[in-house]
């Protein structure tokens, strides 16, 4: 297509709407396609339209080890700095500390929190609640549905406490994208039931020994019951 005008390639194009177009484009421009006429055999979007019980492009083509970048030309399943990392990573796992780690968690009806604001989507599963296993409230003196403080490197929170056993032991979990009574937010109803911003407990400091990129998950935290009349801190985005 290199010298062609796009004006004239444009004009070429098949669809009743831009997204058909689109995709007639990407048909074209694709492996199999036409190339705007330097392969008359390929395909459009009419051509597949015109099958609708779909079109038999022939056998997969194998793309191993033409597309490996890797130095030995082999798919790397376990490469060293990763096998190596193996043994720090078993005796995290045996030193059991005192503390918890902390993990994040989505809601289906959340989607990132942009959803925190439409009524239908609230409530049900859709809530900011600190999930424990059940063994670790019962160590920790927790109840389901009291109040919990969590503290992290960043600072600390207190958030309602869900016993479960989705979770397992020495885990705590805390959905993100929450946090919503911060002063300029006007959010009707999402500021009805803010929830607490789980990012407020990590203060960026913990590096991966491996990738050299922040740690977000899996972070160590202290969890202490808080007596139900202690009011819930809630904290901003």
């Amino acid at each position: 297509m290199y010298g062609r005008e796009p004006a004239e390639l444009a004009a070429g194009l098949t669809g009743l709407t831009g997204a058909e177009r689109r995709l007639d484009m990407m048909l074209r421009l694709g492996p199999y396609g036409e190339g705007f006429g330097t392969d008359p055999d390929g395909l459009t979007l009419e051509k597949v339209l015109a099958h609708p019980h779909g079109i038999d492009l022939g056998p997969l083509s194998p793309r191993i080890p033409g597309l490996l970048k890797t130095r030995s030309g082999t798919v790397e399943l376990c490469p060293e700095p990763i096998a190596a990392d193996v043994g720090r990573l078993r005796g995290a796992l045996a030193a059991r500390p005192d503390q918890l780690l902390l993990v994040g968690r989505r809601h289906l009806r959340s989607n990132n929190s942009w959803m925190h604001n439409v009524p239908a989507l609230m409530g049900g599963s859709n809530r900011c609640t600190l999930q424990v296993h059940p063994d670790d409230a019962a160590r920790l003196g927790l109840a389901d549905g009291g109040l919990a403080r969590v503290s992290g490197d960043g600072g600390e929170l207190d958030v309602p406490v869900e016993v479960t056993d989705a979770v397992r032991t020495g885990v705590v979990s805390l959905p993100h994208g929450w946090g919503h009574a911060r002063p300029g937010t006007r959010l009707a109803v999402a500021g009805a039931d803010p929830g607490v911003n789980v990012n407020q407990l990590i203060d960026g400091s913990r590096l991966d020994p491996l990738s050299g990129t922040a740690v977000l998950n899996g972070c160590p935290v202290r969890v202490t019951a808080l007596p139900l009349t202690v009011t819930m801190t809630a904290q901003g985005d």
